[in-house]
């Protein structure tokens, strides 16, 4: 797996995934890395529990996940995230529990709690042609 991190000028730089370009900034045209980051925790939880309810034939009317990050301010790290699953009245009870373990499978998360190994380096390309 690999992906082109590219500088197109300004403040921007974006980021190539095959045929996607996913664009950051720090002037607010775009977000910025770390809400970028951020916001894959929520979204990814989002995606299991929107296949959740789809199997289960659970309307997702009125499903939202509501994301609080809990900032050390000495630190000025995040130290807890809470993912807050609301759901309407009618929600199925006996699911109750079993959508937060579905939110719980989000590779995002799994990758923080088990967080790979990091290489920097230097490397000379190749001109383009």
């Amino acid at each position: 797996m690999e992906m082109e991190i590219v500088f197109p000028g300004g403040a921007r730089v974006d980021a190539i995934m095959g045929n996607m370009v996913i664009p950051t900034n720090q002037d607010g045209s775009a977000p910025a890395p770390f809400g970028l980051f951020l916001a894959s925790i929520g979204t990814c939880a989002g995606i299991y529990v929107l296949s959740f309810c789809q199997k289960r034939g659970i309307p997702t009317e009125g499903i939202r996940i509501i994301q609080r990050m809990h900032m050390n301010p000495f630190t000025r790290m995040i130290e807890r995230i809470e993912l807050d699953i609301q759901v309407p009245p009618d929600f199925p009870e006996k699911y109750k529990d079993a959508v937060i373990r579905s939110a719980e499978l989000c590779a995002v998360k799994k990758h923080l709690e088990n967080p790979p190994v990091f290489e920097v380096y230097t490397s000379v390309a190749e001109p383009v042609s």
